[in-house]
């Protein structure tokens, strides 16, 4: 069974820094591309960075660019989002996303990954 899992989520003030990590298992994920997408109350979910899967590739909405760093370990089946100079904009759930097998461009769009994590809470206070 394939499951991605979030961790590294948590309050920080304004300014701070977070590093998410996303833990696949079940099958290897080191051919999908995959991504990292956020919802904050009330709204949709959006698109936040992606990585193609060797990590050469990455795209980044525009407010979350210059901050944040998405990367890939595929030796170890785990991407990671460092977040850096945190506004409370940031706020919202964190989850993971990863493409189905041998999609192997990033991207931008929900509907082009099949696997999801349970999500990460990231909190910044001002």
């Amino acid at each position: 069974q394939v499951q991605l899992v979030e961790s590294g989520g948590g309050l920080v003030q304004a300014g701070g820094s977070l590093r998410l990590s996303c833990a696949a298992s079940g099958r290897t994920f080191s051919r999908n591309a995959m991504g990292w997408f956020r919802q904050a109350p009330g709204k949709e979910r959006e698109f936040v960075a992606a990585i193609n899967w060797s990590g050469g590739t990455t795209y980044y909405v525009d407010s979350v660019k210059g901050r944040f760093t998405i990367s890939r370990d595929n030796t170890k089946n785990t991407q990671y989002l460092q977040m850096n100079s945190l506004k409370p904009e940031d706020t919202a759930v964190y989850y993971c996303a990863a493409a189905p097998p041998y999609r192997i461009a990033a991207s931008r769009l929900k509907g082009d990954y099949d696997y999801w994590g349970q999500g990460t809470q990231v909190t910044v206070s001002s």
